[in-house]
């Protein structure tokens, strides 16, 4: 069984186009609880398999040369859950951290965090930095987890941020761009996610990345994320790559563009 996925995983990855990689890939990992349940299991053990497949997700966009990827790790309305399931989740985040530091660091991957830090509990901050400074070094694939993370707070902060500018005096209302408000995100280091994966069949956005994902292709799979293997990400990643983005031109412009554009080797 476990050659036989080997294999199906390394013909898939023979299936990818190098030269058409999604640079940032960003997830929603949903139904850890629904897995959990389906086998009489507590949320939590749904939870601790969901940071399993973290990994395994990790690894293999590290591989096939994904250059960012964002995971939707805890939102702001999280905090709503029970405070058991909360405690659990920190907990998880914690662990997790510190046991990953050295594999992302042999992987040459460096994590970072969006999201609002300062509401994290102080041992779930602490390893949060030390992984950040300790794989910061990385030039390879950036691991973002958006934590205390939703895209409404994210653009409410920007604006304040605007508006205090402008009550200053330093910025004129009138000569706001979608530009002066991209570089007030969090994300103002990342390129915008081209390809937005849903696990766990729920077909919405759920307060993720929402200024980022304007021209983002959408993937959704019914598997919850715990089953979620690194062959259903490379199938997303293929799926991707079958697609034509337009942004707005029309199919005939794009496949002029992509005539007059050089292409780089494949994998």
């Amino acid at each position: 069984m476990w050659n036989d996925a080997m294999d199906n995983l390394e013909q898939l990855i023979s299936q990818l186009d190098g030269r058409r990689l999604p640079q940032h890939v960003a997830v929603i990992m949903d139904g850890n609880g629904r897995w959990a349940k389906q086998r009489n299991l507590p949320r939590s053990q749904g939870h601790a398999e969901g940071v399993n497949t973290v990994r395994e997700i990790t690894r293999v966009a590290s591989d096939i040369g994904i250059r960012y990827l964002t995971l939707y790790t805890f939102s702001t309305e999280n905090w709503n859950r029970p405070k058991d399931e909360v405690d659990t989740l920190m907990n998880l985040i914690a662990m997790a951290l510190e046991r990953e530091t050295p594999e992302l660091i042999a992987n040459n991957c460096s994590l970072q965090m969006i999201g609002d830090e300062d509401s994290l509990p102080e041992f779930a901050r602490m390893k949060l930095r030390q992984c950040v400074e300790a794989t910061a070094g990385g030039t390879g694939m950036k691991l973002i987890l958006a934590i205390s993370y939703s895209a409404r707070w994210e653009i409410t902060a920007a604006l304040r941020k605007l508006a205090a500018e402008v009550a200053t005096g330093n910025l004129a209302a009138a000569d706001i761009t979608e530009e002066h408000i991209a570089r007030r995100l969090t994300t103002a280091r990342y390129p915008d996610p081209d390809l937005l994966i849903r696990t766990g069949g729920e077909l919405r956005i759920s307060n993720f990345l929402l200024w980022q994902i304007a021209y983002a292709e959408l993937y959704f799979t019914p598997l919850y994320w715990p089953d979620f293997t690194k062959a259903d990400f490379v199938k997303a990643i293929i799926d991707y790559q079958q697609r034509q983005r337009r942004y707005g031109k029309t199919g005939d412009q794009i496949i002029a563009d992509d005539a007059h554009t050089p292409q780089s080797s494949t994998l």
